[in-house]
């Protein structure tokens, strides 16, 4: 494998000749696979390979930062694992998952967080598993395919305590000193990405460095208004090159108004206290870098309003529990703890503590998914939602269900028509693989109309041998 010589010069520069001959040749190896567990899903004595239904777990090792987080001995066909798609795991790169360590020291309460640059989503569904309960995440996207992308993979994560919106930082001009925490894992140059795609290192140059650089400083400057006083800022890339890293850290501090707080890491991580640095030659991981700051002082003044600015005229129709169809209350485990809302025919549920959140980003951000959507209006019918089979405030007891065996489980995953067992009762029945849902299907008694949605399903013809 090639690398630019401005990367090479730039490189040695900042670590070393010999650092980065290890660097180079780390660059040439395969990367490791790692997943994340959703502890929610599978519970805690499942996440151990011992009792684990997981079959991707078996001869995986821990990811020493992330109690929930594996590697594995080799990379399976991801695709074709029900167990993905039920929102069981989801596969990360091991080096990011540092935010848990982070996030668990300093995040102890309840938090309002924004994830700024969020898709395709493993920051946010980590950070959903970690934060305290009670709090409430704004997981955004600029790119409206990526934003599509980060709804699916929350929906799957299953955790109501979500808005997913698809803005540019500028946009968010009315939620001045709003969050106690945002995590910014920022647009850049992807030098950490060489081995994994290799088509990046012809789209480097030292011209791109200095585009992404600025790029960063303006999306920190740009959303640093809504952090509060006091606020955490956990800044990150995906590159190992110091204008990109530790330049724009101090550019932060010293021009926003905040102080560098350490990382805390382990001694055998081989990690530095601040500005922390993953290195493929000496981690088992990708490059990747993150720093925590914390903001020292109120912002002097709100950023002029953006004329990219999008207005969302779209307001659900708020009801009351009494007047909500009570059939859908009770499909949730724990209806109390939710605000229902009718929009056009499709119905939902939101956290009733973060409600007021939720109608200011329905006032001046584009919401593209919120809480659990819970069902739509077919006909006469109400026809549920998948965001519900896959939400863990499911209520498991209101559907009938049907387990399926793998081969089954990847048909309904491609959208095909199933065949139920001859006892199944007609109407709407949750489809579960291993005892987890995968979704609904209306079941007619001769068939069984697959609910699956469309644009998730699986399109490639090649699978795995069946179990």
């Amino acid at each position: 494998m090639t690398l630019p010589q401005d990367f090479e010069n730039m490189m040695t520069d900042a670590i070393g000749k010999e650092e980065y001959r290890f660097l180079a040749d780390a660059i040439g190896q395969q990367p490791p696979t790692s997943i994340r567990i959703n502890r929610e899903k599978v519970g805690e004595t499942l996440i151990s390979q011992e009792h684990s239904t997981l079959d991707v777990l078996k001869g995986a090792e821990r990811v020493p930062w992330c109690d929930t987080g594996f590697y594995l001995p080799e990379r399976p066909q991801f695709t074709f694992d029900p167990l993905l798609h039920a929102g069981c795991y989801y596969v990360q790169e091991a080096s990011s998952m540092f935010l848990a360590h982070i996030l668990k020291q300093y995040v102890t309460q309840p938090v309002t967080a924004l994830d700024l640059c969020a898709a395709p989503g493993g920051k946010s569904t980590l950070a959903l598993s970690i934060l305290p309960k009670g709090s409430m995440l704004i997981a955004n996207e600029a790119m409206r395919q990526r934003a599509n992308i980060l709804a699916e993979n929350i929906i799957k994560w299953g955790n109501p305590n979500c808005i997913v919106t698809n803005n540019y930082a500028e946009d968010f001009h009315a939620f001045s000193d709003t969050f106690d925490l945002i995590i910014c894992d920022a647009p850049c140059s992807g030098e950490g990405m060489f081995r994994k795609d290799p088509a990046s290192i012809d789209e480097w140059s030292l011209a791109n460095v200095a585009t992404c650089w600025k790029r960063q400083r303006d999306i920190a400057k740009n959303i640093w208004h809504t952090l509060k006083e006091g606020g955490i800022f956990i800044y990150s890339t995906c590159t190992y090159n110091p204008h990109e890293d530790e330049e724009t850290v101090r550019w932060i501090a010293d021009n926003l108004g905040a102080e560098l707080l350490s990382c805390h890491p382990l001694d055998e991580w081989l990690l530095t206290d601040t500005n922390t640095h993953f290195f493929p030659h000496k981690h088992k991981g990708e490059g990747f870098f993150i720093s925590v700051l914390r903001k020292t002082s109120a912002s002097e003044q709100t950023p002029a309003y953006s004329h990219k600015q999008r207005k969302n005229k779209q307001k659900s129709k708020s009801s009351s529990k009494s007047k909500f169809p009570s059939e859908l209350q009770e499909k949730l485990a724990n209806p109390d703890c939710f605000a229902f809302s009718e929009n056009n025919g499709t119905y939902s549920a939101f956290p009733t503590a973060h409600a007021p959140l939720l109608q200011q980003a329905k006032d001046t951000l584009k919401v593209i998914h919120s809480g659990i959507e819970l069902a739509t209006t077919k006909g006469k019918n109400l026809q549920p939602s998948h965001s519900l089979a896959l939400s863990n405030s499911l209520n498991r007891q209101a559907f009938p269900t049907a387990e399926v065996d793998y081969a089954q489980a990847i048909a309904y995953l491609r959208t095909e028509a199933l065949q139920l067992p001859a006892d199944t009762p007609t109407g709407y029945v949750l489809i579960t693989y291993k005892g987890h849902p995968l979704g609904f299907a209306k079941n007619i008694g001769n068939r069984a109309n697959n609910l699956y949605p469309s644009e998730w399903k699986i399109k490639s013809t090649h699978t795995r041998k069946t179990e």
